[in-house]
Formats: structure tokens, C-alpha cells, sequence
């Protein structure tokens, strides 16, 4: 269910003039742009160069996420967006170039749990010491820095100003690229954990947050898990949850304020809730089948009760007439049955909001 694209930011740490790092970067984006496209990953080239960093001048320190200069909030935004790196650097004396390490300082939390691949160059060694300094600092900062790189020797690969054609390097840097989406995508759930907008789920390691239209794809999955059994108990298949496409789940999912609860990368269960005139809707709640009388859907809906806006005077949802189980729920949370139309097969069930509930 892990479906979203990876964001990949190829870093060309060299900033000498007439260096050799544009031309490796050059060659790797062009060999593995082709993959990249079918595992649905973007590639962002960023020359370090260009970004104007000066030696680290923060006053706070970059774990405070506090940072006074628009260059550094800059590097941020790239940062804090991506899914995964890749670093194509030289070695300088044994060593990372200090475009690279001032790059890494400059930041904290926006570097936790995403992937770091390297494509090193150089001649005696072909950069790897340049990658096993910076595999210490990078671990220090949360990355996780892969197995897999590319060594490029430079006496052996130049051939007239140019890199010479070699399959063997086309195929590792392409390997290199299956291995960071792979590992970005089991990372992802830290990632989320650790960012913004989060908070603990009722479940021991799970975290609830506001579900985007990214998500679309799991939102499709859990629904039409979610109402099988309510297209069975209600004998009809008119279900919108069940024949929605994924372009108007994106839709909804733009329009409503939806809570999804999350377990490693697994969507657990959702609920949707907005104002409309003085009611607060509430909808589509779903759990996954085998989490079912847990408590996780009264958990849910409680949620969203909770947000409920100032001046709504009750809150409204509609279940399928024959879902019983629902129904119950329902009532035992205070909702009554009321007159109002809905959906062929619909039942409408309201509940009065009190002044405390505000």
C-alpha cells in the first residue's frame, strides 16, 4: 500500500571550476531517468554550488529547526521534501569535499530517515574513502546510507574529456536507484512518525494525521475492503466507497478533513468530517476488517467529533439502513435516528451538540 512517488535529490558536491563531478551527474541522471520512470520516483538535480551556503552560520543550532537566513530555510524546503539523496562527490584528501559536510550541518530533523546513496570518482581509490567519511557523519544525522554505491576510477572511465560507455556502470547506477526506493519506501513510516502534524494513535506504535490527496491510493484500498461487507448486509453494490475512482477520492479527499490512523506504513482506518451550513458531517468511517471491535472506530469517531466547528449545532452522518452494527455504535454514542432524506438505502442519524463539546 505503500504507493506515493519518492522525491530524489541528486547532489553534485563539487564546486571547483571544470570539475568532473557535472559530468558524473550528467551520466547518472540520464542512465537511470528511464527506471526512475517506472517506479514513479522524481529526480531533483541540486548542485550544492548553487545554493549559496556559506560556512554555517546559524545562530541556533540546526536541531532547533529555528533558522534566520533565506538561504538556509531554502535548503530546508529541498531538504525536508525529498524521499532520498543521492550524493555524487570526489574525494578530497581522504575525505568528503566541505561543500558536502556544511550541506549536511546546516540541518537537522529534515535529514531523519530518508536514504543516502553516493557515486564517488576519483583516481587512486575512485572516492570510496570519500564515502566512508561521510557514511560517519550521515548515520549521525538519521540518514541511512546504503549498500549499494558506484565507483568511478577516473584514469580508467575518461576518455577525450568524456566518461566512456560502460554497461556495468549503467547497471549498478541503476541498482543503486532500485535499492533507494526500496529503502525509502520502508522508511517511510518513520519519516511520518517523526514529522510534523502528527500525533500517538490509540493503538501501541501507531500515529494518526490529516490525510491529503496523495493518499489517495491506500484511501481506495481500505474503502473497498472496508464496504464489502456492508454491500452484503445492505444487498446492493451501489456503494459509492466501492466504484469510486482514484481521481474522486483525491477529489473528496481535498474537500473533507479526513483522519487516517497509520501502523507501519499501513493505512488502520480513516473518518471524514466537514461543515456544512450549522451541521458537521461525519463520514466514511472505516477499519480494516481484522482490527475490528477493538475500539477503533469509536476511537475515530470521537476524533472527529472533536473537531467540530464553533456555531454547529448537531453533528450528521448516514450508514446503511440494514447496517446494524454501525446503527449500534451510533446510538451508543448518543445519535438518534432522524427524518431527514438520504441516499437510496440510507439511514440518517444526528446528535445534539452541547455547549461543552465546544
Amino acid at each position: 500500500m505503500l504507493t506515493k512517488p519518492v522525491r530524489v535529490l541528486v547532489l553534485g558536491c563539487s564546486t571547483r571550476p571544470a570539475a568532473l563531478g557535472p559530468l558524473v551527474a550528467q551520466w547518472l541522471i540520464e542512465t537511470i531517468t528511464p527506471r526512475a520512470a517506472e517506479l514513479g520516483v522524481e529526480l531533483v538535480p541540486v548542485a550544492l554550488g548553487d545554493l549559496d551556503l556559506p560556512f554555517l552560520d546559524e545562530e541556533e543550532h540546526p536541531s532547533s529547526g529555528v533558522y534566520q537566513h533565506e538561504h538556509t530555510r531554502r535548503w530546508s524546503a529541498l531538504v525536508d521534501a525529498a524521499d532520498g539523496f543521492i550524493a555524487v562527490t570526489p574525494e578530497y584528501n581522504y575525505g568528503m569535499p566541505a561543500t558536502l559536510k556544511n550541506a549536511l550541518d546546516y540541518l537537522g530533523r529534515e535529514w531523519g530517515w530518508k536514504p543516502i546513496g553516493f557515486v564517488s570518482y576519483g583516481h587512486t581509490s575512485a572516492g570510496t574513502r570519500s564515502v566512508q567519511h561521510a557514511k560517519q557523519v550521515v548515520t549521525t544525522l538519521r540518514l541511512v546510507p546504503l549498500g549499494a554505491t558506484v565507483a568511478i576510477r577516473i584514469d580508467d572511465a575518461m576518455e577525450s574529456g568524456r566518461l566512456r560507455s560502460d554497461a556495468a556502470r549503467d547497471t549498478a547506477g541503476v541498482g543503486l536507484l532500485d535499492e533507494l526506493v526500496r529503502v525509502a519506501h520502508a522508511l517511510r513510516p518513520l519519516r511520518e512518525r517523526a514529522g510534523a502534524g502528527t500525533r500517538s494513535g490509540p493503538l501501541p506504535g501507531s500515529y494518526l494525521r490529516r490525510l491529503t490527496s496523495d493518499d489517495a491510493p491506500e484511501v481506495t484500498v481500505l474503502q473497498r475492503c472496508c464496504w464489502v461487507d456492508e454491500a452484503v448486509a445492505n444487498d446492493t453494490m451501489d456503494m459509492p466507497a466501492l466504484y469510486e475512482s482514484l481521481e474522486e477520492v483525491r477529489d473528496w479527499l481535498a474537500s473533507w478533513h479526513t483522519t487516517g490512523v497509520w501502523l507501519d506504513g499501513r493505512l488502520l482506518g480513516m473518518v471524514r468530517a466537514r461543515r456544512i451550513d450549522t451541521d458537521w458531517h461525519v463520514g466514511r468511517l472505516a477499519v480494516v476488517p481484522d482490527l475490528r471491535g477493538q475500539g477503533l472506530g469509536r476511537w475515530l469517531l470521537r476524533t472527529a467529533e472533536a473537531g467540530v466547528e464553533p456555531d454547529c449545532r448537531r453533528i450528521v452522518l448516514f450508514t446503511g439502513a440494514k447496517s446494524l452494527r454501525n446503527i449500534d455504535l451510533y446510538r451508543s454514542e448518543g445519535y438518534q435516528s432522524a427524518p431527514l432524506a438520504g441516499a437510496d438505502g440510507t439511514t440518517c442519524l444526528t446528535k445534539h451538540i452541547s455547549v461543552r463539546q465546544h
